[in-house]
């Protein structure tokens, strides 16, 4: 089906260099993907791909500075600051892998292009016309889906699963994005599929499930991959809390709290949402009866332990893991009216200054997904004021009266890592009474760590 259709709101320039180059040369060129759903739905234009009937090299003698070092026929062109891909047509064959296909076959004709593609509403183009005219292609009723807000595979879903596994994420991915309900015999693919999700690597996962913890609706994609199988395969462990009760003010089983607080999470960072899923999911683990009632000792070490082995399988990048597992080690902190100065230096200092507000909206979210119709309440308010007010009294480690040169005179200490260790605990003491940040103190402590470590007594650093 061909149509024109009007844009209202201007393409950029750099859309309108491609489209008029690629005509002036005589190749058919047209935007294709999320670009064309933006323009029917009236979004803001995002990441504008195209496909052309020419090939690699024929792109590349019509925009000289361009990039081109892979197998699928997309040259990178840079325009305007930004990165434009422009993927020749091709068909493709052979899916050994369940990702990537084993051969690559330079396609004329569009059909044959899109008919390789995903999801129905992927599958619709716009390009130009001989009269300037934009002109809409839809070769497979992505529109009507649009419309109806589906999320329809192309042709056989099972047979496009089995070419990419991937997509069944990127369904649950785009559904939650956009809001859109998953086509029935799409989503009974899913099901019957979800197992070769493993087949993928760590990280394609985890790029599909970082955009879904950043959609609006984070939870209702959380929902949509435990009922499509793909959560049990994923993360395991978040499933295992399906059932598993709790007690006081809990009302739903764990791994509901779990989705619910998710749910609750109004910080938009993917890491400390997924801190909110994963915040409990040391319970099941420790989940035993006394006395009658329900404990969950030490829940929240066993869970920073699966949260860093979560971290480590789905690949995240250090800075990320340890922002993930200390927000999830640390979420139960005490929240007491009679906390001292120096436990609030204790506690700024295990999860870091710069993780203090991500961790009170981790609190929030475990509040409100258990129940509770405030966000917050005095006490946590209190506690929230006093954190504030400390934090302006504690110095960083730079401010000790004393330098790793003075350690090293003292201790008879070459460089290393020794000496930043007896720096840290040295500042662990006087954040705790910054009056003792004296020079005389501190020399004198370092000669006690002298003579301690001649007896064998080991130093003290911080965990």
């Amino acid at each position: 089906m061909k149509k024109i259709i009007p844009v209202k709101r201007k393409l950029s320039r750099a859309v309108k260099t491609v489209f008029n180059k690629f005509q002036k040369s005589g190749f058919e060129i047209y935007l294709v993907g999320g670009a064309v759903r933006d323009i029917l739905m009236k979004k803001k234009i995002h990441d504008c791909d195209f496909t052309t009937n020419a090939k690699p090299e024929e792109i590349q003698k019509l925009f000289p500075e361009t990039f081109y070092d892979n197998i699928f026929g997309t040259v990178g062109i840079p325009l305007k600051k930004e990165i434009y891909e422009i993927t020749t047509y091709r068909t493709e064959q052979g899916y050994t892998d369940r990702r990537h296909p084993n051969k690559i076959v330079w396609g004329n004709k569009l059909e044959e292009d899109l008919k390789r593609r995903d999801f129905t509403i992927n599958t619709m183009v716009i390009g130009p016309r001989k009269d300037g005219k934009l002109e809409l292609i839809d070769l497979f009723e992505g529109e009507k889906d649009l419309k109806k807000r589906l999320v329809r595979a192309v042709g056989n879903p099972k047979a496009r699963f089995n070419e990419d596994s991937l997509r069944m994420m990127r369904a649950i991915r785009i559904a939650s994005q956009l809001s859109f309900v998953i086509e029935e015999k799409t989503f009974k693919a899913i099901k019957e599929n979800a197992e070769h999700i493993l087949e993928i690597s760590g990280e394609r996962i985890r790029d599909e499930l970082i955009r879904i913890l950043k959609s609006d609706y984070p939870a209702d994609g959380l929902m949509l991959l435990y009922n499509s199988g793909l959560l049990a395969q994923i993360l395991p462990e978040v499933v295992k809390g399906k059932g598993v009760q709790q007690a006081g003010h809990h009302q739903d089983d764990v791994f509901t709290h779990n989705i619910k607080s998710l749910k609750f999470c109004k910080n938009p960072d993917p890491i400390i949402r997924l801190a909110s899923l994963l915040h409990d999911v040391g319970k099941p683990v420790v989940a035993k009866k006394r006395n009658g009632k329900i404990t969950f000792y030490n829940h929240e070490i066993i869970g920073a332990s699966i949260a860093r082995h979560i971290g480590k399988r789905l690949r995240f990048s250090k800075k990320d893991r340890e922002k993930l597992v200390n927000l999830v080690r640390w979420h139960m902190f005490t929240v007491d009216e009679k906390i001292t100065d120096s436990a609030v230096r204790r506690f700024i200092r295990r999860i870091g200054k710069e993780n203090v507000n991500e961790m009170m909206d981790v609190r929030i979210a475990d509040r409100l997904g258990g129940g509770c119709l405030n966000e917050t309440s005095w006490r946590l308010r209190l506690l929230q004021k006093r954190i504030l007010d400390v934090q302006k009294h504690i110095p960083a480690v730079e401010d000790l009266k004393i330098s790793g040169h003075d350690v090293m005179k003292v201790l008879n200490l070459d460089p290393g890592p020794k000496v930043g260790q007896i720096l840290n605990s040295l500042f662990e003491e006087i954040s705790d009474n910054p009056t003792k940040n004296k020079k005389s103190y501190l020399l004198k402590r370092l000669k006690e760590f002298s003579q301690t470590t001649k007896r064998g007594t080991a130093i003290k650093v911080e965990e």
